[in-house]
């Protein structure tokens, strides 16, 4: 069934009211320009900026310190009502809302009155800077340095794969203060105009063209002390945390865009003929319909148990984070790329809008974590260790 109708577990009715204002906006305001966005390779700030006004900047932001103070499942209906629209804008506001939230949750009253009100309306945009190229998937083995002295800290090192670099106006930093493995880890805010910092090229990339990817290099880049998220060697715990919200937040976004495909191709085998008949009137196309319909509620009910999982703070959050993150990202590309094949010929072409989907889902698998990674998260839960 579709995103706006009612699910196995109905949601409140002040979710479905947000569901429903989100669904508004992707329509109105992102499927209409998503294309030629991914065309241009243009970053639309302005449009993510109208979402913010509509408090979708800062969601799980409590509502004392500007934000909408909503649940993680309120967020992930957003992300994925957003995704319909364009998946790569939705994944996205997820980066800036987590990033936003990490000061909320481990900053200070300074650094939250310094940054939270301007990210809050997306005056200024946040990006989040944990991958290396030489630190992937064993990101508590990098190697960014933060060096203290009596004056603060200077930063020496390479981020990889940021979204948002070179735009954004702000940089949660993981680098490392201390010795190594995940405890010598701290958490820095970096702003843009930071001197020592500068950025790479923006990437040449298979999909999310819509949002700039860049490295992000720091060259002896001094920042002052007051810049510490938290205290030092805290840095890996708060990316993990964060983290477990962003894979909610992706595995949404994956569900959002598979859903628009979905929709795509129902449409099509509606109307498509072949042999006397519309498609949609063969078994074959049927069960294939089906099983589509099938596993994207078998993973949004996942979805919506490991967002309440998170909002209870239960001990195993981080697991079925991981869960519905690996099974999400998989489902939601594997059911786009079959929407593709119903389409034929016509699902390759840009005009239909699914081959955008399959190429901005396809990252999904990779990103905040890669799904190799939430299978070890999972086994080792399972395991004990």
């Amino acid at each position: 069934m579709p995103l706006d109708d009612a699910a196995v577990f109905d949601l409140p009715e002040a979710t479905r009211e947000l569901r429903d204002v989100a669904l508004a906006f992707a329509r109105d305001r992102l499927a209409p320009q998503a294309q030629a966005w991914d065309e241009a390779r243009h970053f639309p700030v302005d449009v993510m900026r109208e979402a913010a006004g509509l408090g979708m900047a800062a969601l799980y932001v409590r509502e004392e310190s500007g934000g909408a103070g909503l649940t993680r499942l309120d967020a992930a209906v957003v992300f994925e009502a957003l995704a319909t629209g364009c998946p790569t804008i939705s994944a996205f506001l997820s980066i800036h809302n987590m990033v936003a939230w990490m000061i909320d949750r481990f900053g200070d009253d300074a650094q939250r009155e310094a940054w939270l009100p301007k990210l809050v309306g997306m005056e200024l945009i946040a990006s989040y800077c944990l991958t290396e190229p030489g630190a992937g998937s064993d990101a508590a083995a990098l190697s960014t340095r933060a060096a203290r002295d009596n004056e603060g800290y200077v930063l020496d090192g390479v981020k990889q794969f940021i979204s948002g670099a070179g735009v954004s106006d702000l940089y949660l930093t993981m680098a490392r203060s201390g010795g190594p493995g995940a405890g010598g880890v701290s958490a820095f805010l970096v702003p843009k105009d930071t001197p020592g910092l500068s950025f790479g090229a923006n990437e040449k990339k298979m999909g999310w063209n819509a949002q700039p990817t860049r490295q992000v290099i720091f060259d002896g880049a001094r920042i002052p002390a007051a810049a510490l998220l938290g205290e030092e060697g805290q840095g890996f715990r708060f990316a993990m945390a964060g983290l477990d919200g962003g894979r909610l937040n992706i595995g949404a976004c994956s569900l959002g865009g598979a859903q628009r495909a979905l929709d795509i191709a129902l449409a099509y085998v509606r109307d498509r003929k072949a042999f006397g008949q519309e498609i949609g009137k063969f078994q074959a196309t049927q069960f294939r319909l089906a099983d589509m319909q099938t596993e994207l509620e078998a993973a949004r009910t996942l979805l919506w148990r490991a967002c309440a999982k998170l909002d209870a703070k239960a001990p195993d959050a981080t697991a079925f984070c991981a869960m519905a993150k690996r099974f999400c990202t998989d489902t939601g590309f594997r059911v786009a790329d079959e929407a593709l094949q119903l389409l034929g010929g016509y699902g390759y072409l840009a005009d239909y809008g699914i081959e955008k989907i399959v190429r901005d889902l396809r990252v999904h698998r990779i990103l905040e974590g890669t799904n190799e990674i939430m299978r070890l998260i999972i086994a080792r839960g399972m395991l004990g260790r």
